[in-house]
């Protein structure tokens, strides 16, 4: 062959292959902009692991197609949140998306005159989302069957979760944060209240509001406005939440934050659920001769209706777009309360690695709590992305893909930087940060990307991440 016609060939073989080399990256090696923000974020490549593949498997008989990213990829580690899509994909799929929980509510005894001569019984079966607005249709239900006053209890049945007692406060000295909520079979507003701020520049004070309300807890109802930029109010109004009962506020509220909402966990979480639907319930004007307490129901007794909550679906998009660590733990032990009649942390880590095992056909990861908000869960991202990439040609990909928050729009990835079109699920503890999802390309080729920073400092590595959802994006 000629030297001319060696290097035409040349040429054509580049302009033919060469369509790769704008966006594909050698095997290990990490794309410039991405080094460059590492060493910006003063992290070491280490801390870094990642892979960027294909949302297509492979046909059959064929190679599956070599990753665009793969740099330490095969490295087991931390993944904060991003568990979650472990545990809403199993969900969706062995659940199914119109999946829904249902409560029962019992009566024992008789309603004459609108008063019921024994025990209302409330059991629990892990709905993720009874809140406040939910608790409300519930006992108007309970108003609907002509019971005004109950002469009895009202019981509470949470037997259908086993979760050993945790302090809330155990993970990292936060137990006031919503995010340490525990799982409980009859979860009631994640055991947390609302307090919300309301000024009054006339009166020069600010009211306060809680929801749900709480029987037997004393909430000061007004604070002193005071001038100056708003800045950080939680701190100004110097609240003491050490008595459960009486919550004080010694300080000030700034004038200039406005309306603000303050969502804050129970201090003593145990007695949230008793309080919060005896709080409701003489809110509505019902009464109560006995006391809320925990109980079982009779098992002569049928429910004389269920409260149902919203399908899984819309449950999962909770779930992934504002990663709410208590839901996914309350679906988590759903899929063994489903499956064997009680939800335990073991049974459903068992549940999980079968249907892993069965649909990604790798190791299966480390499970805790199925939420992420553990030190001790575990997975690759190239066992990530290889979930992805099997979701992806799963009936039940819509629901997963709508669950996950669009970059620079919604959700945890409303305030992002990137430029890319990206479905992404992220993660985050005090040493890990991490993104994991689908990206479209300029040219429409849709990429799965995982990322994950395992470091004292990760929170550094944002631009990290940023760096690598603009160069799948291209």
């Amino acid at each position: 062959m000629s030297a001319a016609r060696h290097y035409l060939f040349l040429g054509l073989y580049l302009l033919w292959h060469g369509c790769g080399l704008a966006w594909a990256a050698p095997a290990g090696e990490l794309p410039a902009e991405v080094s460059a923000a590492l060493a910006r974020s003063k992290l070491p490549r280490e801390a870094l692991s990642v892979q960027v593949l294909p949302v297509e498997e492979a046909s059959r008989g064929k190679n599956p197609p070599p990753p665009r990213l793969s740099h330490r990829a095969d490295v087991s580690v931390n993944p904060a949140s991003l568990m979650k899509l472990v545990t809403t994909s199993a969900a969706l799929e062995l659940l199914g998306p119109s999946f829904t929980w249902r409560t029962p509510v019992y009566v024992e005894g008789v309603v004459r005159d609108g008063v019921l001569q024994g025990n209302l019984y409330l059991r629990g079966q892990g709905d993720p989302r009874l809140g406040v607005e939910k608790l409300w249709q519930l006992m108007r239900r309970v108003q609907g069957l002509g019971i005004q006053r109950i002469e009895g209890d009202i019981v509470l049945d949470r037997s259908a979760f086993e979760v050993p007692w945790r302090d809330p406060g155990s993970f990292d000295g936060e137990p006031l944060r919503p995010y340490n909520a525990t799982p409980d079979a009859l979860l009631i507003n994640f055991k947390s209240l609302l307090i919300h701020w309301v000024p009054d520049r006339f009166a020069q004070e600010v009211r306060i509001h809680t929801e749900p309300p709480l029987s037997g807890v004393q909430f000061p109802s007004q604070l002193p406005l005071t001038p100056g930029e708003c800045g950080d109010y939680r701190s100004a109004v110097k609240a003491d939440f050490s008595d459960p009962l009486k919550p004080r506020f010694s300080g000030a509220y700034p004038a200039s934050c406005g309306e603000k909402l303050w969502p804050v966990a129970y201090a003593d979480p145990t007695q949230f659920a008793p309080r919060a639907i005896l709080g409701m319930w003489q809110q509505m004007g019902g009464q109560l001769r006995g006391v809320v307490r925990d109980g079982v129901v009779p098992t002569q007794l049928k429910p004389v209706f269920w409260h149902e909550s919203a399908p899984l679906a819309e449950v999962v998009r909770d779930i992934n777009k504002y990663s709410n660590n208590v839901m996914a733990q309350q679906l988590f032990l759903t899929l063994s309360l489903q499956q064997q009649g009680l939800g335990r942390q073991g049974s459903s880590q068992d549940i999980v690695n079968r249907w892993w095992r069965e649909r990604v056909a790798m190791a299966p990861p480390v499970l805790d709590n199925g939420s992420g908000l553990s030190r001790e869960e575990r997975i690759t991202p190239a066992a990530l992305a290889r979930l992805l990439q099997v979701m992806w040609r799963s009936p039940v990909m819509p629901d997963l893909m709508a669950s996950l928050p669009v970059a620079g729009q919604d959700g945890t990835l409303r305030r992002s930087q990137t430029q890319s079109r990206a479905h992404l699920k992220t993660g985050s503890l005090r040493d890990v940060i991490g993104v994991a999802g689908y990206v479209v390309g300029q040219d429409g080729q849709r990429w799965v990307l995982v990322a994950i920073v395992n470091h004292p400092q990760a929170s550094a590595g944002r631009p990290v991440l940023d760096a690598l959802m603009d160069w799948a994006g291209r």
